[in-house]
Parts: structure tokens; C-alpha cells; sequence
């Protein structure tokens, strides 16, 4: 029933090999981190609506959840918005479980083995970048890339908030940023006749024919390795075939051989680029540029992070279109320019350049990603975080209103902070995962551009999913770090701001949020599936 103790143990066995000294923090940092999957995990069995739970009872001493199958797993009160309380055991028909990997299998549910494994990792993972922060000097940080480096704890409510299957410790310290490493991106020549680009390539990314499309040494390791060699493997076998057929062809007497075509195949360039690894880990900053957002084919928190072909083809048209919206915004959102986009046709092989966040930061101001902002302290003050919640619902509504739904969560917006760490403007970046109204935008008079298909949605609840789920019960529930405090910045928030329908069905209706949980445990579901968490206003 149990899953294998395999990743605390993997992790300190490989700790023993390339960081010795960090293995005693290692394992006291582990129960710790347990305790803040298993809160995450909790958070999920209490609120999204998973097929097995028949029925939620909640009382004084907390939630009992009835399973199905006639048990009882019973649990503290579970605030859905808190991010500061923890979870040190649930109990199932009489057992305490404070390991959430050993709890999923326990309740043996569908598709539960594979995900009790990840929370395995996530924790294991989670303790050890614990750990290795406490190694790290503690300095104030100066730039947006040195606060996302301080976010140790990753995404606030999914249990698989530091999940990185495939990733050895070795590969944690290389490239994750909370262990503050310089990457060097490697660089992969590409056939420019065989290349899909969208805007402008630089010239510092071309060799003549071909571009350079920058390479996360992870992929290239793991990824683009093993392709070359399964290419190399077949281009070898179709020379020896043709070797085969000139000499039969010799010898029956032609004295012209039969023309082949002999494919191009990738070899990374010895040449590289230093980069610092952001939130997002395959997101780098370049010391003295842009940021390149590089594909990396493995499974962090939910999803594989490849960049799809039409998010490349795509990338400049949609850049431009979210700029002119932001300019209705009165100059309170900013959108980070998608410089350029390449890929070789396929998912595994492709980057995106785009602006610095930093580059609309003024005289004495600073940018600070959202989930970076409970490190600044700033949240703690009412007044501010009422200020915060102001602003970013007004572009958030906004946008919406005009016919745009940002996924606003804490790693795609950033706010810039005046001389006093006043709220002043907003950063937005990366656009792959918005959605668009064209009635909406018609209703406003705006031309719809030729985007892709699966970002465009009409339909109301898919629009305000998309805002609501991300900035309310993600960014500023994790801001304000409880229901009750939640409710209070949005009450304020909101009565200095326009009524309009969406303003009405964010303070009457269920907040909606992500099943980020019932989402690992269906894998044969497409797409988001969505909870519907308490009001905090009501």
C-alpha cells in the first residue's frame, strides 16, 4: 500500500556524494516539509470536488471527509486561502498520517500511486532547497531575478509544489533558482529554411545560415541527446544501406551513383550563454538582456514545460495585441515585449526572448514578482495590501471588461514599487496562457488579430475562471495569507472600483480556483478542471 521511502533516501544518498555537509539539514529539514505538502494536499481533499469524497462535515475540531468506499479521513479546519498555517497530521479511520505520500496511498484511489510518488519528491525536493537556503548569504536582494531566487517554497497550494521528477540533486543545484546557480544555456544551430521564427532573431543568435536557438542543458542532456542519438542511430544504418546499394550499383556496371539526401542533425555549439534561472526555472535572465524562456521536457508542479508550435508562430502578433490593450490600462500595466520566438518545428526544440521585467522600472523604483512579495514584508501592513488589492484588481477587471483574462498569478506579475514601496504599476509576462473575447472585444470597437484557437473563449465562467482563479484565490490569497484577511482587502478593494457584472459575480459567487490535485489524479482529462472555493466577502 505504502510507496517506497525512495525520494528522502535518493536525495540524502546523492547528498552524501556532492553536498556531505548539507545532509544533516536535510533531514531536519524533512518533517517540516511534509507538513507543508501535506497541508497543500489537505487544502485539495477539503475543497475540490474528487469523485471519491461523498461528503464534507464540518464541525469545531475541523473537516471529516466521507470517502466512498465507508472511511473517515478527518483533518483540521481547512482555511482554502491560508498559506502561513500547516497541516502536522490528518487521520484516516483512526491512523495519523503526517507524510502525504504515505496518506494518498493509503486512500488508494485511482491513479494515486504515480502522484503519491511526486509528493514523495516534492517534499524530499522541498527540504532540500530548505536546507541549502540557510547556506546561502542572506542580502538584501537589488534585482527582479535576485527576489525570485529567494522563493523557496514554490507554488503556494499545489502539493507538487516542488516537484522535479527527473532532476538528480546534482541537477537541483545546477539549476534551480532558489540555489542561486549560473546556467549556461547552450546553443543549437538551426537551418534558417528550417526554422519557424516570429519577430526578430538576433544577430547574436545567427551563424551565418543558420540560428541559434538557446538550449536548457537539462534538455539538452535528456532531451536533445537522446533524440541526436536515435537520428544518429537511424542516418548511420540509411549510409550503410546506401553504401550498400552505390556498390551493387558499381558493380553491375553504372558509373553514376544514385543521389541521397543526408539529413542535418542538432550538435549543441561549444559556445554558451550565462543565465540566471528564474521562478520558473526554464526562464533565465541574461546578465545584461532579455530573459529566454527555453523548453524543458519534464513535469514541474502539472504540466510539461515544452513551448508549442503555434505559441512560437504566434508569439509576436499576440505580443503586439497585448500591448495596445494595456494601453487602455492609463498607463498601469505593462506587458514585457516578446522580442523574438524560434523553434525547429517541434515542441523540444524552440526559446522565446522577451523584455526584462526591469526595463519599466523607474528613478528609485523596483519590480518585485508577486509571490516574492511576503518576503518583503510589505503584506503585513492592512494599508498596503488594501493599496496592492486596488490595483490589480483595477487592471484585472479592465482587461477583462475589454475582453482579456490574464492568468495573473505570482510568477507572471510583477509590481513596481516606488522610492517608498508604494504599489504604483504592474509587469505582466508571458502571454501563452491568456484568454481572449472576440465578442468582447467587438462589443468595445477592437479588432480581433489572427490568434490561436485556444486562447480565444467567449464563455463568461471561462473568462472569470481564468482571472479569478489566478489573481484572487491565487496572487492575492497567498498576498493577504488567509480567508479572512482575503476578505477584508477585497471589500475595501473593491468598493473603490466600478460595479459591473464581473465585479458582481466575484463578490456574490463561488471564488474559482484550480483542482490542481483532482488535475494529477485524472490524467486522462485535457485541460483545467476548476474547485469552487467559499467567498471570503460572504
Amino acid at each position: 500500500m505504502y510507496p517506497p521511502p525512495a525520494a528522502a533516501d535518493e536525495v540524502a544518498a546523492e547528498l552524501a556524494l556532492v553536498r556531505p555537509g548539507l545532509t544533516a539539514g536535510f533531514r531536519a529539514e524533512l518533517p517540516r516539509a511534509r507538513a507543508a505538502v501535506l497541508t497543500r494536499l489537505w487544502r485539495a481533499l477539503a475543497h475540490e470536488p474528487l469523485p471519491w469524497v461523498e461528503a464534507r462535515d464540518r464541525s469545531a475540531d475541523g473537516v471529516t471527509l466521507r470517502l466512498r468506499d465507508g472511511r473517515r479521513l478527518h483533518g483540521p479546519a481547512a482555511d482554502p486561502y491560508a498559506t502561513r498555517a500547516y497541516a502536522p497530521a490528518v487521520d484516516l479511520d483512526g491512523r495519523p498520517y503526517d507524510d502525504p505520500a504515505r496518506l494518498l496511498a493509503a486512500l488508494a484511489v485511482p491513479h494515486g500511486d504515480g502522484f503519491a510518488a511526486e509528493l514523495a519528491h516534492s517534499a524530499a525536493s522541498l527540504a532540500l532547497s530548505r536546507a541549502a537556503q540557510r547556506e546561502l548569504p542572506d542580502e538584501t536582494p537589488t534585482r527582479d531575478r535576485e527576489w525570485e531566487q529567494r522563493v523557496v517554497d514554490g507554488h503556494p497550494y499545489h502539493p507538487n509544489c516542488r516537484a522535479r521528477p527527473g532532476f538528480s540533486v546534482a541537477e537541483q543545484f545546477a539549476y534551480a533558482p532558489e540555489h542561486r546557480p549560473l546556467v549556461r544555456l547552450g546553443l543549437v544551430p538551426v537551418p534558417a529554411d528550417r526554422a519557424l521564427v516570429s519577430g526578430d532573431w538576433p544577430d547574436a543568435l545567427r551563424a551565418g545560415s543558420r540560428l541559434l536557438v538557446p538550449v536548457h542543458p537539462w534538455q539538452a542532456a535528456h532531451v536533445l541527446k537522446p533524440r541526436h542519438d536515435e537520428e544518429r542511430l537511424r542516418h548511420d544504418g540509411e549510409r550503410r544501406r546506401n553504401d550498400d546499394e552505390r556498390r551493387r550499383y558499381t558493380e553491375a556496371g553504372h558509373t553514376h551513383t544514385p543521389a541521397h539526401n543526408h539529413r542535418h542533425h542538432h550538435h549543441p555549439y561549444d559556445d554558451n550563454r550565462p543565465a540566471h534561472p528564474l521562478m520558473s526555472l526554464r526562464t533565465l535572465a541574461l546578465p545584461a538582456g532579455p530573459h529566454v524562456k527555453t523548453a524543458l521536457s519534464a513535469r514541474l508542479t502539472s504540466s510539461v514545460r515544452d513551448i508549442s508550435v503555434p505559441s512560437v508562430t504566434s508569439s509576436a502578433l499576440l505580443s503586439a495585441f497585448a500591448e495596445r490593450l494595456a494601453a487602455r490600462t492609463d498607463g498601469l500595466l505593462h506587458i514585457t515585449r516578446t522580442l523574438g520566438a524560434v523553434t525547429d518545428g517541434t515542441p523540444e526544440l524552440a526559446a522565446v526572448l522577451r523584455e526584462s521585467p526591469e526595463v519599466y522600472a523607474g528613478r528609485g523604483e523596483r519590480v518585485v514578482p508577486v509571490a516574492a512579495l511576503p518576503l518583503t514584508g510589505l503584506p503585513e501592513s492592512a494599508a498596503w495590501l488594501t493599496d496592492f488589492a486596488r490595483l490589480v484588481l483595477a487592471v484585472g477587471l479592465r482587461l477583462l471588461e475589454l475582453g482579456v483574462a490574464l492568468e495573473a498569478h505570482g510568477q507572471n506579475l510583477l509590481v513596481v514599487l516606488s522610492a517608498e514601496d508604494a504599489p504604483v504599476r504592474l509587469v505582466y509576462r508571458d502571454l501563452a496562457d491568456i484568454r481572449v473575447s472576440p465578442a468582447r472585444l467587438a462589443g468595445h470597437g477592437i479588432e480581433v488579430p489572427a490568434l490561436p484557437a485556444r486562447i480565444l473563449a467567449d464563455d463568461q465562467d471561462a473568462l472569470r475562471r481564468k482571472l479569478f482563479g489566478s489573481l484572487v484565490a491565487g496572487t492575492l490569497a497567498a498576498t493577504a495569507g488567509s480567508g479572512p484577511a482575503l476578505g477584508a482587502v477585497l471589500d475595501a478593494a473593491l468598493a473603490d472600483l466600478p460595479r459591473t457584472p464581473d465585479t458582481r459575480a466575484l463578490r456574490e459567487g463561488p471564488v474559482p480556483a484550480k483542482a490542481l490535485t483532482l488535475m494529477r489524479l485524472t490524467p486522462d482529462r485535457q485541460g483545467d478542471l476548476w474547485a469552487e472555493l467559499p467567498n471570503p466577502l460572504r
